[in-house]
C-alpha cells in the first residue's frame, strides 16, 4: 500500500533528523578524540615538535568546544526525556465497566487485523482518536525500553456523546477507522518518530529547558540568569528541530490517517457513512446542552449528573421539531444503543458529566480559584468512575438530577440575577434609601433613559463580584447583561404574581412556563424597554399575562 511506504518513509525522515542533531553533538567529541590520539601517539604535535605549541591550542580548543556541546546536547536530551507529554482528561474505562464494549472492540480489530488496543477512556467531546500510553519513569532506566520489544498498543478514547447517541452497530462502523491506527502505532519506526516529536513538544510546552531550573548552589536568585539563558538556549534547540520535523510529522500523520481509512474500508463500509451523519447532530446536540443547559447549573454549584442522557433528549427534541433531522429517526430506535455495551451507564454518565464540568467550567464557585485549564490538567483527569463520584461533593460540587433543574437552576438563577439588578439600582442613588424590588420602580428607571447607566452600573459589578468568564461564555456588552437580568426579573415577577414556573427546554436551558406553556414572546418588549427605553410592550405583556408590577419580587 503506497500509504503504508508514504508513512514509514516519513517516520525515517523524521529519524534521520534526529541522527543529524546526535552527530553534530557528537562530532566536536569525536574531534577531540582524534586529536587527543594523535597527542599521545605522537603523530599530531608531538612534544619537542616546531608545531606541538599550535596543536597544543587547536586541541583545547576542540575540547571546549566538545564539552559545550554534549552539555547542551544533554540538557536538550534531558527536557525532552523528562517532560510530561499532556494526555487528554478522560475517564478510563474497566472491562469490568464494559466488558461488552471491550467484547465489540475486540472484535473489529480481529476483523482489521490489528492490534486491540490496550484500554478504553471517554471523554466529555464528539471525537475519537487513539492516545500514545505514557512511559512510567520510575528510576533512572524505566523510560528505556529494549529495541526489540513493540510499543504499547494506544489506548482508545471515545467521545462519550456517540455512546448514548449512537447505535451500537454505528458505533463499531465510526470506530473501524480509529481502530485500524493501531497498526500504525505498532511499527517500530512510525512509534520512535512520534515519541521524538512529541517529546519536543512536550519539552517546549513545560519550559524545563534546563538542568539548572531545580535549583543553584549559590540560591534562586543567583540562578536565575543562568536558569533564563540556558532555558532559552535550549528552547532554541527544540525550535529547529521541530521545524526542521514539521513537514515531515505532518505528512505522516496524514499517511498513517490514509492507512488506517484504507483498511476500514472493509468493515462497515455504508453503515459508516450513516453514522457520519449521526456525528453531527451529536456535535450540535451535545454543543447546545454544554452552553444552555449545562453552563447556567455549573455557575450555581451544580453539576447535572447525567450529560450523556440529557443530550439524547436535546436530540430527541430536535428530531421532533426539525424533519431533515428526524429522517431516519425512527427506524435507529429499533436498534441497540451502544451505551447498553457499558455495564452501569448512569454510573459512567456522572463520572464524564464531572469531568465535562472539570473540564469546561473548572471548580465551582467558592471552592478555589482553580480555571477551567488548571482543572484540565490536574490529577482529576484521570480518576476512575468509581473514584468520581466521591470526589465531587469533596470538590464542593452538588450533583443534580434533570428532573431537579427548574427549582435549583432556573428558579434559583433568575433570582440570583433578579438581586444583582436590584444592588444595580440602588447604586444609582446612593444617597436614597434601598427600594423596593418591583417592576413599576425598574421600568421606570429605563423609561427615564437610565438604560446606559444602569448597565455600565451592573456590569462593574458583576466584575467586581463574579468569577472570569467560563470557556464556553461568548464575550458580553453591558447592555446583553442587563436585558438578561432583566428578563430574569420579569420571570421572578410571573412566578410570584402570575402562577408561572420555570422549566426546561432541552435545546435552549431555563424558559418561562405560564399556564403550561412556554413564552418565547418576552425577548422583543424586554429588548425594546433595555435599548430604546420604550417600556410600553413591555407593561402591555405583563398586563397580558397577569404580573402584578407594583409587588415586590421574591429575591
Amino acid at each position: 500500500m503506497a500509504a503504508v511506504e508514504t508513512a514509514r518513509a516519513r517516520a525515517q525522515a523524521v529519524l534521520r533528523v534526529r541522527g543529524r542533531a546526535v552527530a553534530a553533538a557528537v562530532l566536536p567529541a569525536a574531534v577531540a578524540v582524534v586529536l587527543l590520539a594523535g597527542r599521545v601517539t605522537g603523530r599530531l604535535g608531538a612534544p619537542g615538535s616546531p608545531d606541538a605549541a599550535a596543536w597544543d591550542a587547536v586541541r583545547w580548543a576542540v575540547c571546549a568546544v566538545a564539552a559545550s556541546t554534549l552539555l547542551v546536547a544533554g540538557l536538550v536530551a534531558r527536557a525532552r526525556r523528562t517532560a510530561a507529554v499532556p494526555q487528554t482528561p478522560a475517564v478510563p474505562l474497566s472491562r469490568a465497566d464494559a466488558p461488552e464494549l471491550y467484547r465489540l472492540i475486540g472484535e473489529l480489530a480481529d476483523r482489521l487485523e490489528v492490534p486491540a488496543p490496550s484500554a478504553i477512556a471517554l471523554t466529555p467531546d464528539c471525537d475519537s482518536w487513539l492516545e500514545d500510553v505514557p512511559v512510567p519513569r520510575t528510576g533512572r532506566r524505566s523510560g528505556r525500553r529494549r529495541a526489540d520489544t513493540p510499543p504499547p498498543a494506544p489506548v482508545l478514547v471515545i467521545g462519550s456523546p456517540f455512546l448514548w447517541w449512537m447505535r451500537a452497530g454505528e458505533l463499531r462502523a465510526l470506530l473501524a477507522p480509529v481502530v485500524a491506527g493501531t497498526a500504525a502505532a505498532a511499527d517500530p519506526d512510525i512509534a520512535a518518530a512520534r515519541r521524538f516529536v512529541r517529546g519536543l513538544d512536550a519539552s517546549l510546552d513545560s519550559g524545563s529547558g534546563s538542568a539548572l531550573d531545580h535549583g543553584s548552589a549559590l540560591g534562586p536568585a543567583a540562578g536565575r540568569p543562568a536558569r533564563r539563558g540556558t532555558r532559552l538556549l535550549t528552547d532554541r534547540i527544540t525550535r529547529r528541530l521541530l521545524g526542521a520535523c514539521r513537514e515531515h510529522s505532518a505528512e505522516l500523520e496524514r499517511a498513517v490517517a490514509g492507512w488506517a481509512s484504507e483498511q476500514a474500508k472493509a468493515v462497515d463500509y455504508g453503515l459508516r457513512i450513516a453514522a457520519q451523519e449521526q456525528v453531527g447532530l451529536a456535535y450540535a446536540g451535545w454543543d447546545r446542552l454544554l452552553t444552555r443547559v449545562a453552563l447556567p447549573a455549573w455557575k450555581l454549584g451544580r453539576h447535572p449528573c447525567h450529560l450523556n442522557a440529557g443530550v439524547v433528549a436535546a436530540l430527541t427534541e430536535l428530531s421532533r421539531r426539525d424533519r431533515l433531522a428526524a429522517d431516519g429517526y425512527g427506524t435507529r430506535l429499533g436498534d441497540r444503543p451502544a451505551c447498553d455495551l457499558l455495564e452501569e451507564p448512569g454510573t459512567v454518565d456522572t463520572a464524564v458529566s464531572l469531568l465535562a464540568a472539570e473540564l469546561f467550567f473548572g471548580a465551582p464557585e467558592g471552592a478555589s480559584a482553580t480555571g477551567p485549564a488548571t482543572a484540565a490538567a490536574g490529577p482529576a483527569a484521570g480518576r476512575s468512575v468509581a473514584d468520581r463520584s466521591a470526589a465531587a461533593a469533596a470538590e464542593g460540587w452538588k450533583e443534580l438530577d434533570w428532573a431537579d433543574y427548574p427549582t435549583e437552576v432556573v428558579d434559583l438563577g433568575w433570582r440570583a440575577r433578579a438581586a444583582a439588578l436590584q444592588a444595580a439600582l440602588d447604586r444609582l442613588a446612593p444617597q436614597a434609601r434601598p427600594g423596593a424590588p418591583t417592576l413599576t420602580r425598574l421600568l421606570s428607571r429605563l423609561s427615564e433613559g437610565d438604560g446606559e447607566p444602569l448597565a455600565a452600573a451592573l456590569a462593574s459589578q458583576l466584575a467586581r463580584t463574579g468569577r472570569p468568564p467560563s470557556l464556553l461564555e461568548p464575550a458580553r456588552s453591558g447592555r446583553d447583561l442587563l436585558v438578561e437580568h432583566v428578563t430574569a426579573m420579569v420571570c421572578c415577577a410571573a412566578v410570584d404574581t402570575a402562577g408561572g414556573t420555570p422549566g426546561l427546554d432541552w435545546l435552549d436551558g431555563p424558559v418561562l412556563l405560564i399556564g403550561g406553556v412556554r413564552r418565547t414572546d418576552l425577548a422583543e418588549p424586554v429588548a425594546q424597554a433595555v435599548e430604546q427605553g420604550q417600556d410600553g410592550p413591555l407593561r402591555a405583556w405583563l398586563d397580558a399575562a397577569g404580573v402584578r408590577l407594583e409587588k415586590p419580587v421574591r429575591l
